[in-house]
């Protein structure tokens, strides 16, 4: 059975070559072990760590959440697969699939899950411009369409934080990917980005037939997509920009029989941000603000409150956080330092509080790394991450993490 699918497979490779397409696969397996020396809020066996869980105490006194714990996991061993194909439309065509193990949920932890499906259609205008004796090809203006399965668009994935643990950055920085439509046009470095997304591993939180829950019910009933815009600039070692976020939904939906009428009122929220990267001779520093009013789907922090009378508030996070990497060489030391605060704390006037990290005052995380590449795919990283959250009483989580990832 084995040889009838690789014949199979074999054959159809070369078809697809034939008829103008090529395909790269690519991936890595990336072992990691990592231990905390406090319960932590998380995801994925607390491996996409947010912040640490709030002391909770026993008949006795005793912080129940204190203490080290450790685990291992290899979910994050990921297989991606690139198709290039002939010239459509005028565009260079090409199309991505890419998944790993961890599952869309807590629950599925191990299944094969999609990060990546989308078609990418470009429409580039170059130019050849003689300099002294040279001649270079320059890129005027370009054209990009995307769609399918993609980064969040508050993901700004050209300043991601190389930290090691699967949370990279999160909450500071924004983690998750979205089904969406998005445009790029790109001018003389000058880039604008426009993108309307949905749901569907990440999802919004609201009320399903009068609990609370979270489902992806509350943007598809809103009709609304998430919008987001972006305008940027690409210089040769810099890159930095803006972004705006509007998020719709409807936080009240109702899909059983009841005697009251349910409320079909929406929910907006806008959220900011500006960002930027710089290659300074061998060291890379990256950096980003959000005004994070509700990015709870974004792995971030945020969130709105329902208050007595049906309406809605926000609630917003101040977030900022600098990333520093040497980029260059066998040894790679780094460090991430995020801080976030949340600026209505305090606020008990609700019934419902949907969102992350509402009990809150301030978050920082401080998270040196140093990782050494052997230039042949494969490398080790060693890593602390140390993260206090400004409860009533503050708590403050160690993170010791060691990896090696094998990358081809």
């Amino acid at each position: 059975m084995v040889a009838i699918v690789a014949i199979v497979t074999i054959g159809t490779i070369g078809t697809i070559r034939a008829q103008g397409f090529s395909l790269d696969w690519h991936g890595f397996v990336n072992p990691h072990y990592y231990a905390d020396s406090r319960s932590v809020v998380g995801g994925r066996e607390d491996m996409m760590l947010f912040y640490p869980k709030p002391i909770l105490r026993d008949s006795l006194g005793n912080d129940i959440n204190d203490g080290w714990q450790a685990d291992m996991l290899a979910i994050t061993a990921r297989l991606g697969l690139r198709i290039t194909g002939p010239e459509m439309l005028g565009a260079k065509t090409s199309a991505y699939i890419e998944g790993d193990f961890t599952g869309s949920t807590n629950a599925t932890i191990n299944d094969l899950r999609l990060r990546h499906a989308y078609i990418d259609m470009l429409w580039e205008n170059r130019r050849k411009i003689s300099k002294g004796s040279r001649e270079y090809d320059v890129l005027i203006s370009s054209h990009r369409l995307l769609a399918g399965q993609y980064w969040y668009p508050m993901v700004i994935h050209e300043i991601m934080p190389m930290t090691n643990p699967l949370n990279m950055g999160a909450p500071f920085h924004c983690y998750a990917r979205q089904p969406q439509v998005r445009y790029e046009y790109y001018f003389l470095g000058i880039e604008f980005v426009a993108a309307a997304s949905w749901q569907l591993d990440n999802m919004s939180q609201g009320l399903l037939n009068g609990a609370p829950a979270s489902s992806t019910l509350f943007t598809r009933h809103s009709l609304v997509p998430e919008l987001n815009a972006q305008l940027r600039f690409r210089g040769e070692d810099i890159f930095f920009g803006a972004a705006v976020n509007l998020k719709t939904i409807q936080p009240q939906v109702q899909t059983v029989y009841t005697t009251e009428q349910p409320s079909t009122d929406l929910y907006s929220s806008f959220s900011w941000s500006l960002f930027g990267k710089a290659n300074i001779g061998p060291v890379t520093f990256k950096a980003q603000t959000l005004l994070n009013n509700s990015l709870y789907e974004g792995c971030s922090l945020g969130g709105y409150l329902m208050l007595a009378d049906s309406t809605f508030k926000d609630w917003h996070f101040n977030t900022v956080w600098l990333d520093i990497e040497r980029n260059n060489g066998h040894w790679r030391p780094g460090i991430f330092l995020g801080f976030a605060k949340n600026l209505d704390y305090g606020n008990a006037n609700f019934v419902h509080c949907f969102g992350r990290g509402h009990d809150i005052e301030y978050l920082w995380r401080i998270q040196p790394r140093l990782t050494y590449l052997t230039g042949n795919g494969l490398s080790f990283t060693g890593e602390a991450e140390y993260t206090r959250a400004g409860y009533d009483e503050p708590v403050g989580n160690l993170r010791l993490s060691l990896s090696m990832t094998y990358a081809f």
